[in-house]
């Protein structure tokens, strides 16, 4: 159980941290707050984009309610983007729960701290994830 106490570290005190400290106390508890934070930015971004559709601009200039048409269209994609993204942070926060958080389900590898600050929804170690991607270009045609 993580302790409410733990020093949140910084990235670059991550990336310093020796590899047998991989998934400690310290690194779980910012990779939480990193995903709950996310989760936040996530949320208002979906509602703002919610609300910029909800708010049409009402114009009688057929090019101005064309342009307000494709800036609807446009949210409505990054809904449905962000919308994605919610279900795999809330896994990320129950992995980190399990202690299963930062380690690859294939194989049980650690996906590394590198990745993980750059995708900290991760899953998949680089190796696991190139492969998976190499196969699904290769079944997609």
């Amino acid at each position: 159980m993580m302790n409410d106490q733990v020093k949140i570290l910084t990235e670059e005190q991550m990336l310093q941290e020796p590899e047998d400290n991989y998934m400690n106390e310290a690194q779980l508890a910012f990779f939480r707050q990193r995903l709950i934070e996310l989760h936040d930015t996530t949320r208002d971004r979906i509602q703002a984009a919610k609300d910029q559709m909800v708010s049409p601009m009402d114009s009688s200039d057929p090019s101005d309610r064309a342009s307000s048409e494709e800036q609807s269209a446009l949210a409505l994609r990054i809904v449905e983007r962000e919308q994605k993204l919610l279900p795999k942070i809330q896994i990320s926060l129950e992995r980190i729960r399990l202690g299963t958080y930062g380690y690859c389900l294939e194989t049980d590898e650690p996906i590394g701290i590198p990745r993980l600050l750059i995708r900290p929804t991760a899953e998949y170690c680089a190796d696991v994830k190139s492969l998976m991607e190499m196969k699904e270009i290769q079944y997609k045609d």
